[in-house]
């Protein structure tokens, strides 16, 4: 946690005392002592890899009946998180509109400093919102685009950005140049010349989505994002299955716009994401939900979203230092470990076919199977029914199969059930 964020706490116990407050700071702060060394309890250095594992599981409050190995759409909080989302709505429960907007108004300041740091960036390129689909929105419906400008993206992006891009091209006369992408892939020239050969004179923005959420395919988005911008084009990048699960920092990335969820990799309070505008690129987007100056150059036109959850905001920064107690590098090759762990035992069964690289240049922590004769629905259905293993079935332009999704919590005998129920399927 940034001293930023630190002192920002600290001053909040000073300016309402300790009665008022009750149990509300952290007892790290209170102590003087580090977050990470009281409050999360970090197992010492010399520790076995499985027992700091054991240590991250037993952060989470996941129900022992039900395996969740869905973590794509939305993952759980650390009770930490939970804890620091509870303390501050009770808090502002005591005086809602002074204590939210007087008081912890201020924080956001200081989380969205912590924010840039992990990011790679200035603060005044963060927006904090509420999840990707809002993001993306801000970018899609803000740039200034007139009839016949061209926009490149795929059948496989997210519906949510689909369905902005339509309402443009159907309001305001674009035109949307459309990729049909044949996944998995491990070809980055490929991957690279599906969009490069889109591009036209007319051609204004690329839409590009970091991961594919439905098969977990990779996609090169710095190479993409060099060739559009030696022709003109802007890069909108849809972040939503990278940001705190890949080891990156959002300037690798050469885009110009980056959406993602907090609620997913980050397990940040529901409902919490992140914007992403290139310092420049701000005065040029006009802002969603207006302020007195939608063309301004400050991030946070971007956030008047009018009432806010500001326990949520809070508790994003308790996230932030769980995530950063694990360590980024160490996360992302978890997540890639427990993908490879089940999808090799089960690749070699009969009639069972893995529809995600197996290179890691490709693929993390999201992996796609199928089960000849069975549809991905019939998958889900036997896979909760008979083993309360709970995934989610994929229909998606031409990818179908059954996305398995474990997290950071999630034990390998887990997956050892999961493996034993794939190969009852295969028979």
């Amino acid at each position: 946690m940034s001293i930023n964020r630190r002192l920002f706490l600290r001053q909040l116990g000073t300016t309402l005392g300790a009665a008022a407050l009750g149990n509300m700071l952290l007892p790290s702060l209170a102590s003087g002592k580090e977050p990470f060394e009281q409050e999360f309890n970090i197992p010492p250095p010399g520790t076995s890899d499985e027992d700091f594992w054991a240590w991250v599981q037993e952060s989470y409050t996941v129900s022992p009946n039900i395996i969740n190995l869905n973590n794509g759409g939305v993952s759980p909080q650390p009770k930490v998180v939970q804890d620091t989302f509870e303390k501050y709505n009770r808090f502002c429960n005591e005086a809602p509109s002074y204590y939210m907007w007087n008081i912890l108004n201020e924080g956001r300041e200081a989380l969205r400093a912590d924010l840039a740091s992990f990011a790679g960036c200035s603060p005044g390129e963060i927006a904090i919102d509420r999840n990707t689909t809002e993001a993306m929105d801000t970018i899609i419906y803000g740039l200034q685009l007139k009839p016949g400008d061209e926009v490149v993206l795929t059948r496989q992006d997210y519906p949510n950005v689909i369905n902005a891009w339509k309402v443009r091209e159907k309001r305001d006369g674009i035109v949307l140049r459309w990729i049909n992408l044949e996944l998995p892939s491990e070809d980055d020239d490929s991957l690279s010349h599906a969009y490069i050969s889109q591009f036209t004179e007319k051609t204004r923005v690329v839409n590009i989505t970091h991961i594919i959420n439905w098969i977990g395919q990779i996609l090169p988005v710095k190479r993409i994002a060099k060739a559009a911008h030696e022709r003109g084009i802007e890069v909108l990048v849809d972040g939503a299955h990278t940001f705190a699960l890949l080891d990156f920092k959002i300037p690798d990335l050469d885009c110009d716009y980056f959406a993602t969820s907090l609620h997913k990799w980050m397990c940040a309070p529901f409902g919490s994401g992140l914007l992403y505008v290139k310092k420049e690129k701000i005065s040029k987007i006009y802002a969603l939900y207006p302020d007195s100056q939608p063309l301004g150059d400050q991030i946070t036109k971007f956030e008047a979203l009018g009432t806010r959850s500001f326990p949520s905001e809070m508790a994003i920064g308790s996230a932030l230092d769980f995530h950063l107690a694990i360590g980024s590098k160490r996360k992302e090759n978890r997540l890639r470990a427990l993908k490879d762990y089940w999808t090799n035992q089960v690749k070699s069964l009969p009639g069972i076919h893995i529809h995600t690289s197996f290179n890691p240049e490709y693929s993390c922590a999201i992996g796609l199977v199928s089960v000849d004769g069975k549809k991905p629905g019939e998958v889900v259905k036997y896979l909760f029914d008979q083993y309360k293993i709970h995934t989610t079935g994929i229909e998606w332009e031409n990818i179908s199969g059954v996305r398995v999704t474990p997290n950071v919590y999630t034990p390998f005998r887990d997956l050892d059930k999961l493996v034993l129920a794939l190969g009852k399927l295969s028979g």
